[in-house]
């Protein structure tokens, strides 16, 4: 893998995963063998605005990869695997826990084909804010729902800024891939800037379906230890991967219902969200971040109390020793996102070591 990919891969792994780092194994006949991951363990108090406080811990966040370079015929081949321990993400009261398949792709040059981010997350999520919430990241952006950042399969072309993704369509019955297409500007002085369409088929169980496009803007501006962070997007036929739409809260699944997509007539729901952030690194080990989200829906069902979720977290995040970080999270929602993290207060204590 060239350094141009390599960065690129370190930057998008680095957005989702605090930095995660590799550990080169070995080199055989010019293939190199890597491992990486991370072991998290978690402490979240629960205040929510409905039900009793609570408190969880986990060390499920916890995973692993497997990474293969080599040339071959003057073509860089990565293959690259990671599982992490959320199984089917559901709560359970034991600590037996499968691991579940996050990523599986392989990239020769240029093209990236398997199962990895998709080209909503790679619009955005490079130029966002570290934040600790495993359930709420991008809240606020084109890719904000972490429900579906990884379909069955994507096909990913770079060339120069510019981005081609083909998805796995989440409408069964499509003709045609799910699509994004972007463009990213970096300068020498640290900042950046992305635009993103995107288009798919949109099923509306009226008319069997409707095409829905979307605009996301985002960007960073670097200014020596601060950052902020700026995105905003609309559209339809976005919602599942910005997780919101018509009946709250959106998330992939076998009914029209639970994406969200369209209203009650079958005509497709707009949502429109944007997102600010500021990062800010106080000495060489300390760093904090604020970061505030929200989406809204241009309609949603009765039963939906408010057609805006707000999302609001604020964190520091102690380099205790080499790769191994110590954070604590306030986050605050007002209605639910995304399974396990309903509408209220939480605050997250964290202890994270990569390898």
């Amino acid at each position: 893998m060239t350094i141009k990919n390599r960065l690129a891969l370190a930057v998008a792994v680095a957005s989702m995963s605090s930095q995660a780092y590799a550990l080169e194994i070995g080199e055989v006949d010019g293939t190199t063998f890597s491992i990486g991951g991370y072991v998290k363990a978690e402490g979240i108090f629960n205040n929510p605005d409905g039900g009793d406080n609570s408190f969880d811990g986990s060390a499920r966040q916890s995973r692993l990869n497997f990474e293969i370079d080599s040339e071959v015929q003057g073509h860089d081949v990565t293959a690259f695997v990671e599982g992490d321990f959320w199984d089917n993400a559901t709560d359970t009261t034991d600590s037996s826990y499968a691991m579940r398949l996050r990523h599986a792709f392989i990239q020769v040059d240029n093209l990236t084909l398997g199962q990895t981010w998709n080209g909503q997350f790679f619009a955005t999520a490079p130029f966002d804010v570290e934040i600790l919430d495993f359930y709420g990241t991008g809240i606020g952006s084109i890719a904000g729902s972490g429900a579906v950042v990884r379909p069955d399969l994507v096909l990913h072309y770079t060339t120069g800024g510019l981005r081609f993704s083909f998805q796995d369509p989440l409408y069964s019955d499509a003709d045609m891939p799910d699509m994004v297409a972007s463009y990213t500007y970096r300068t020498e002085a640290g900042h950046g800037f992305n635009v993103a369409v995107t288009g798919r088929e949109v099923e509306t169980g009226v008319n069997d379906s409707e095409f829905g496009a979307a605009i996301s803007l985002a960007g960073k501006l670097n200014f020596g230890g601060t950052s902020l962070a700026l995105s905003g997007y609309t559209g339809e036929g976005t919602n599942v991967s910005s997780g919101w739409g018509f009946n709250g809260a959106a998330a992939p699944g076998p009914t029209i219902a639970s994406r969200g997509e369209v209203d009650a007539s079958g005509d497709l729901v707009s949502t429109t969200g944007f997102s600010a952030g500021v990062s800010h690194r106080f000495t060489d080990s300390l760093r904090g971040n604020i970061r505030y989200g929200q989406v809204t829906a241009d309609e949603v069902a009765p039963t939906v109390d408010d057609d805006t979720p707000q999302v609001t977290n604020v964190n520091l995040i102690y380099t205790y020793l080499p790769n191994l970080d110590i954070g604590i999270e306030w986050r605050d929602r007002n209605a639910l996102t995304m399974p396990l993290r309903p509408g209220g207060q939480q605050v997250e204590l964290m202890a994270m070591y990569k390898f």
